[in-house]
């Protein structure tokens, strides 16, 4: 779990303000196993401060990952997913449960393309992900 202080650093880091709503969303966040959509940061944010709207978490996660302390999931499993591991990894991903895994495999990281990309296009990171049933799923739970 990060501290008050972590968070103190990571928004000197990413010049960003260090504000009451900020460090709220963060604690939720840190507080939140997996990949957490906005949805359930805002479940655990309500608690703590109930007048604290479900478009100031989505405003707040946006600013973050536009900042680089968190990562966007790629938005096609039908929700927005929060990512903390900003470093290089990759994904297991139920397509019933929509349970999201990391991995991380050295061997993936290294995927070389065949053909060349279209002119100019530039890569910022390489994600792979595995999509299929999730243990509980493919025992029909």
């Amino acid at each position: 779990m990060k501290t008050q202080t972590d968070f103190r650093e990571l928004c000197q880091q990413h010049g960003l303000a260090m504000t009451h709503q900020r460090q709220v969303i963060f604690e939720a966040l840190d507080h939140t196993p997996d990949h957490p959509t906005p949805e359930d940061v805002y479940d655990r944010v309500k608690k703590a401060v109930p007048s604290m709207s479900l478009a100031t978490v989505y405003k707040t996660l946006h600013t973050f990952v536009e900042h680089g302390i968190l990562r966007e999931l790629s938005p096609h499993h039908g929700s927005l997913r929060m990512d903390w591991n900003t470093g290089a990894h990759h994904h297991v991903i139920c397509t019933r449960c929509k349970q999201v895994t990391d991995i991380e495999d050295k061997e993936l990281d290294r995927i070389k393309l065949r053909h060349k990309l279209p002119a100019g296009f530039k890569v910022d990171r390489v994600a792979v992900e595995f999509q299929g049933l999730c243990a509980d799923c493919a025992r029909g739970k």
